[in-house]
């Protein structure tokens, strides 16, 4: 879907560059996380990759061409990538949060009655009413529903791939679950995910692969169930892994023969009434069990 080669960028003379010599593909329908440090190149990536930053060095191949618009101009109602920007008070301008939304689908060429469906259709995904946001300003939302908002303008779109710069940002715990099952929903429909995040807690429920950038550098991109592993290792690059894995990764040394998929406190839990139940590894039948 979406191929970099060796990209480099620098956005000023004499400055160390925002990105050094990144190779990277990204399949279709795949959901990835993008993690690191503050400063180690996250946004400068995505937007790179989104088609919105020319890189310094290097290239970017989408479908095998080096431009987002095919030969015979986009697919109607199906652009490739979408960009959900850090300060999505950016991408809004519109007079009223209904009308924003469905500037997108209107620039597609679509009938009235397909752009009012659309816009009804994203916005419900997202959690807003969509009679009350025909009246509302999106100079009057929170920060956290201007995301959603703007999350909603690309919905309505419905891109091949998504590429979401800190989504969570701004929204409460129920804003944040809601859109966790979002993003698994899409993955689900085969939409490609890449999104930025410093919650790999967050991103360990619908990731399946996960990228650390130091630096610049790629230094991590592994399955994620692989990366969670090595908690030491994502710590080195600036990634704090959750604390459950830590916890069994300290039972396991312990000699608790814990199953590698543990991850989260519902799976931690699971894994432990297994191991206690009676005739468990850890139970009270087992050999030298105290």
């Amino acid at each position: 879907m979406i191929e970099a080669r060796g990209l480099s960028h620098t956005y000023r003379p004499g400055d160390p560059p925002a990105l050094d010599g990144i190779d990277l593909i990204l399949q279709a329908g795949e959901a990835a996380a993008l993690m690191g440090e503050t400063g180690a190149g996250k946004s400068t990536l995505a937007q790179i990759l989104a088609g919105l930053l020319r890189p310094t060095r290097g290239q970017v191949l989408w479908e095998g061409r080096s431009g987002l618009e095919s030969p015979s101009g986009p697919a109607p109602g199906r652009p490739l990538v979408g960009y959900l920007f850090q300060r999505p008070e950016h991408q809004l301008f519109e007079a009223t949060v209904w009308e924003d939304v469905a500037f997108g689908p209107r620039r597609l060429g679509l009938s009235p009655e397909a752009v009012a469906a659309r816009v009804h259709e994203a916005l419900t995904l997202v959690g807003l009413d969509p009679e009350a946001m025909r009246r509302r300003s999106p100079l009057t939302l929170s920060g956290g529903e201007q995301r959603l908002a703007a999350l909603a303008g690309l919905l309505a779109l419905r891109p091949r791939f998504l590429i979401l710069d800190e989504p969570a940002a701004g929204l409460d715990a129920a804003g944040t679950s809601r859109l966790r099952d979002l993003l698994a929903r899409l993955h689900g429909a085969g939409v490609g995910l890449l999104v930025i995040t410093h919650s790999l807690e967050d991103a360990a429920r619908w990731a399946h692969r996960l990228l650390v950038l130091h630096q610049g550098r790629l230094v991590c991109d592994q399955p994620m169930s692989q990366a969670l592993q090595d908690p030491d290792e994502l710590a080195r690059w600036g990634v704090r892994p959750p604390v459950t894995v830590e916890l069994a990764r300290r039972l396991r040394a312990g000699g608790l023969p814990l199953s590698p998929g543990v991850w989260d406190l519902e799976d931690l839990a699971s894994e432990m009434a297994r191991l206690f139940a009676p005739g468990g590894a850890g139970g009270p039948e087992a050999p030298g069990a105290g």
